[in-house]
């Protein structure tokens, strides 16, 4: 091996000392004390605790309430994955010709870099029943009818809390999106319109194929997000009313420190961690076939 290369191999060891030593201490390490700490009894104080083997995950699969915060989650994943088409369109749009795109792409963006907490607050106040701004332009319209309680009907609440989160998270997948259009080289473009291609089929046979891993990206955006979400329903309901619009997150955070049962929040942790790869995977599957399909036509 000459000198070029032993230095060649030198710097890549040192470039990746730093990053595969905090991934170590801080995803392994604590990966597997959490596999560990599933299988105890643990208060979260005591310095002993018990091995119980499998028997909180045989815990979590009895819990009712556990599912009904999952179920809770699959709303957030559904109102977000059936919004993906929009921000699609949108991002589509913004990175068109259109006037004062600029000023757009700021606006959409905007609620992203917004902390989590002050959106949660702000919400609140504006689907208060007490002289709340949404239910203010209701009557202002003569809507009256269609005034509820937003955040305490068990029918409705979860939907209300999804609106809040797409608020929040749609500008984010629009930007991913206009990155991934934006790469697009523009010479296939122009080959097209030569071609004849009209917009339909430039988006359809062009745009699409050549950013699947951006939306493969924001699918599984959308499957981490939609199963650990919580600071809106923690502070705009606290989960209520009842189990109503409590998540999956939320409900093992309770579990851990309302409750002082970590080994059981620490199967939920594990449970969690599982759905969203297997998910994932299911979805990387379902897209490569696609993709696939579509090479042969």
């Amino acid at each position: 091996m000459g000198l070029l290369e032993k230095q060649k191999t030198k710097f890549i060891v040192i470039s990746l000392l730093v990053p595969v030593t905090l991934l170590v201490a801080f995803v392994v390490v604590p990966g597997i004390d959490l596999f560990r700490l599933s299988a105890t009894d643990w208060d979260g104080l005591s310095r002993n605790m018990k091995y119980i083997g499998f028997d909180n995950y045989a815990s979590m699969f009895r819990d009712k309430d556990l599912w009904i915060s999952l179920k809770n989650n699959m709303v957030y994943f559904f109102v977000h994955l059936l919004m993906i088409p929009v921000e699609l369109a949108f991002a589509v749009l913004l990175t068109s010709k259109l006037r004062a795109a600029k000023f757009y792409k700021t606006m959409v963006f905007m609620p992203y870099i917004i902390n989590g907490v002050a959106i949660s607050y702000a919400f609140s106040y504006f689907f208060s029943p007490i002289n709340g701004a949404f239910d203010a332009i209701l009557s202002a319209v003569h809507l009256e009818g269609l005034i509820r309680s937003w955040l305490s009907d068990a029918k409705i609440v979860n939907y209300v809390l999804s609106f809040v989160s797409l608020w929040r998270f749609s500008g984010y997948h629009v930007i991913l999106f206009m990155a991934a259009l934006q790469s697009v080289p523009q010479d296939i473009h122009e080959a097209a319109l030569v071609d004849g291609a009209n917009a339909w089929q430039r988006f359809r046979y062009i745009q699409i194929p050549s950013i699947m891993l951006m939306v493969d990206f924001v699918l599984f955006d959308n499957i981490r997000g939609a199963l650990q979400v919580f600071d809106i329903p923690f502070v705009m309901t606290n989960g209520g009313p009842g189990y109503a619009s409590s998540t999956f997150t939320l409900y093992t955070i309770n579990t851990a420190f309302k409750f002082s049962r970590f080994g059981l929040a620490a199967t939920m942790a594990v449970a969690i961690m599982f759905m969203i790869v297997l998910i994932y995977f299911i979805q990387n599957f379902l897209i490569h076939k696609v993709m696939l399909r579509e090479g042969r036509r």
